[in-house]
């Protein structure tokens, strides 16, 4: 059961009282509505973060001007350490996601569609919006949850053929594993640089992350002949470093005085794609870790769970899952930090090979900076979902 509450409106254009944005404002705006959710499969989430939620949503101008029409909808699944919530804000030079699609419309590069900004961050800096026993049911939160509650408030087509999803990195990813595995749910998808090809994405990482987890091991290290070399009692099990640097990054001070490091944020991003893609109730924290933390040594068994949710590597049924859809989108820059280009790449053959129609792009760019490329995928989406 859910309920909702309407707590605000505003036009989508702050950038009419700073006239220097880098655009110029469109005749018609949209506006936001901000409605609020009370979920059921995230009451009782192992982390304890929030189950009632803002969800706010974009209704373009002719939701207005034409009160019997229903409209296609979308929803935006944001990227690691992001939210809906941000893709709202303001930006100097540029425009938001809002005014991008008050754009988009008004050139009529598009058609008018509701979007759906999610709030989906954790404690753990986000998800990958699968379903987790060490960090919430996300993918019930959105496919059992949010599109009920967004169809039974507002005036959408509610079927699949009208409904789809986008994101980039972590968002792409969810885009994609809900096409894989809630094709019943959704009609297109655009996966901007989504996690794929595993082996290069992450592996590569973790030295890192144990040398970075070190100072949080009891006893502290000292210098001098150690007695022995061997590895843990109980290999790719935290010891009590993962949950102390857990607790470290929670206690840190919101207010900037103590603020997180980027070599905090890669070893909170991957003890969160541990806990997405190997979970065990059993184990502390709720997840195992594909490596020994003491002596490095990779451990196969435990990184077969991860493959298991690498999109290079989907099943027979996920490939026939995506042959149901009306438009895939995937794109990546051809220069991303993350290698997910290669990635990419061999998801498209993947597809291609399985026979799965798909449109995909490389651009001259890396993993920051390609809202850009909105412009193309929500054009496409767009097009392939209209009513």
């Amino acid at each position: 059961m859910s309920k909702s509450k309407r707590t605000a409106e505003r036009a989508t254009d702050p950038a009419q009282k700073h006239a220097k944005t880098g655009h110029k404002a469109s005749a018609k705006k949209g506006r936001i509505v901000a409605l609020e959710h009370t979920s059921t499969v995230l009451k009782d989430n192992p982390l304890g973060d929030p189950f009632e939620r803002p969800v706010n949503v974009y209704l373009p101008a002719a939701y207005d001007t034409q009160p019997n029409k229903r409209f296609p909808v979308l929803f935006d699944l944001a990227g690691f350490t992001g939210s809906g919530l941000g893709h709202l804000n303001w930006r100097n030079f540029d425009e938001n996601l809002p005014e991008k699609l008050d754009r988009l419309i008004a050139t009529k590069a598009m058609t008018p569609v509701i979007v759906v900004f999610p709030d989906c961050f954790t404690c753990l800096g986000g998800n990958q919006y699968i379903n987790s026993s060490a960090i919430g049911q996300y993918a019930d939160y959105l496919n059992l949850e949010l599109i009920p509650f967004v169809d039974e408030q507002l005036r959408t087509l509610a079927s699949r053929e009208h409904r789809g999803c986008f994101g980039k990195s972590s968002g792409g990813y969810g885009a994609l594993r809900m096409a894989m595995d809630y094709p019943q749910y959704w009609g297109g998808i655009a996966n901007h640089s989504g996690d794929a090809y595993f082996d290069f994405v992450y592996k590569a990482e973790w030295p890192e992350l144990l040398t970075h987890l070190q100072k949080y091991t009891q006893p502290q290290l000292k210098e001098g002949l150690r007695k022995s070399v061997s590895g843990q009692a109980h290999p790719g099990q935290d010891d009590g470093r993962i949950r102390r640097f857990l607790e470290d990054i929670w206690s840190r001070n919101p207010n900037g005085h103590d603020p997180l490091a980027g070599k905090d944020i890669m070893a909170l991003m991957l003890v969160a794609m541990a806990a997405s893609y190997d979970t065990d109730p059993t184990l502390p924290n709720g997840f195992g870790l594909p490596f020994d933390l003491e002596n490095g040594k990779f451990l196969q068994t435990r990184w077969r769970n991860w493959l298991r949710n690498d999109p290079i590597h989907m099943n027979a049924r996920q490939k026939k899952n995506l042959k149901t859809l009306k438009g895939i989108f995937i794109d990546c820059g051809w220069r991303d930090q993350f290698h997910i280009h290669y990635g990419s790449r061999q998801l498209s053959e993947v597809l291609q090979e399985a026979g799965v129609e798909h449109r995909y792009e490389e651009f001259n760019g890396t993993h920051s900076g390609v809202d850009h490329r909105l412009d193309t995928s929500l054009a496409f989406l767009a097009k392939k979902l209209k009513g």
